[in-house]
C-alpha cells in the first residue's frame, strides 16, 4: 500500500526537489515480534552467560537467595517467549503481505543470486550506489535472516533439551531426548548452545550496523519502518520487490 507521495529538498540540484513516498511494509504482528524476540534475546544472552558461570556472589545459604534459580526461571521464560514469537511468525509467512511471506526469506532464482553479490560489494563500500533497491529484504538479508533462524532453533532445542535434564522422564526430556542423543552427549549440547549465543552476539551489532548504514546511505526511514511499518523511499528509483 502507498501513500500519496511527498516533496522534499533534494541535493541533485537546487531547482529539482525530490519526490518521495510512503510504503507500508511491515504489518502489526512483524514488528510486535521484532521488538518481543529482540528483548527475549538480549535477557536469554544476559542470563545464559550467569547460568553458564555465576559472577554474582552473595552470603549465606542457597536456600535464602536462589539467586540461580531465578536466573533460570527468567532464562527459560524469556525462551517460552521467543518461541511463541517463532510460532506466530512461521503463520505470517503465509498470511502477511508480500514482503512477509516465506518467499521473502529465501533468495530464490539466478537474478537474486546475481544481485547478492552487487549487495555484498555494496556493503564492503564496492560501488554502494550501484547495488539494486529493495523494498524488503535484500537477498544478502534474506539468507542472514533464514541462517538465524535455523540457528535459533538449533539453540532452542539444546535449550529445552539441558531443561529437560533436571527432570528426567519428565515432558521436556521425552520430548527433547533425541537432541542429546543425536548430539552425543549432555556436553556436547551444552558446548553447541553455548557457542551459538556467540553468534548471536556477532549477529546483534552487524545488524544494528546496517540498519544504521542503510539509513545514512540511503536517507530512507529503514530503522522507523520497524516501528511504524511504513517507510519513505524515493518516488523516481526503481526498486526489485516493488
Amino acid at each position: 500500500m502507498e501513500s500519496a507521495t511527498a516533496t522534499r529538498p533534494g541535493s541533485l540540484s537546487s531547482d529539482a526537489p525530490v519526490r518521495y513516498k510512503q510504503v507500508y511494509l511491515w504489518h502489526w504482528p512483524i514488528r510486535s515480534m521484532h521488538w518481543i524476540a529482540a528483548a527475549c534475546i538480549l535477557t536469554l544472552i544476559v542470563t545464559g552467560f550467569f547460568i553458564g558461570k555465576p559472577y554474582f556472589f552473595t552470603s549465606g545459604s542457597a536456600s535464602e537467595h536462589f539467586l540461580m534459580g531465578r536466573v533460570r526461571f527468567i532464562h527459560f521464560t524469556a525462551a517460552g517467549v521467543l518461541v511463541a514469537t517463532a510460532i506466530l511468525r512461521v503463520y505470517w509467512l503465509f498470511v502477511g503481505n508480500k514482503f512477509e511471506r516465506w518467499k521473502a526469506l529465501f533468495p530464490l532464482g539466478k537474478k537474486s543470486w546475481v544481485n547478492m553479490g552487487r549487495v555484498t560489494r555494496s556493503y564492503l563500500f564496492l560501488n554502494p550506489h550501484e547495488a539494486p533497491q529493495y523494498l524488503g529484504h535484500n537477498p544478502v538479508q534474506q539468507l542472514s535472516y533464514t541462517g538465524i533462524y535455523v540457528l535459533g532453533l538449533l539453540q532452542v532445542l539444546t535449550g529445552f533439551y539441558m531443561y529437560g535434564l533436571s527432570n528426567p522422564g519428565g515432558l521436556f526430556f521425552s520430548a527433547f531426548g533425541w537432541v542429546g542423543a543425536l548430539l552425543g552427549g549432555a556436553q556436547v549440547a551444552r558446548f553447541v548452545h553455548h557457542t551459538l549465543t556467540w553468534f548471536w552476539l556477532i549477529f546483534l551489532p552487524v545488524h544494528v550496523y546496517l540498519a544504521v548504514r542503510a539509513d545514512v546511505l540511503h536517507k530512507e526511514s529503514t530503522i522507523s519502518s520497524i516501528i511504524s511499518g511504513q517507510r519513505t523511499v524515493r518516488a523516481d528509483v526503481e526498486f526489485v520487490d516493488d
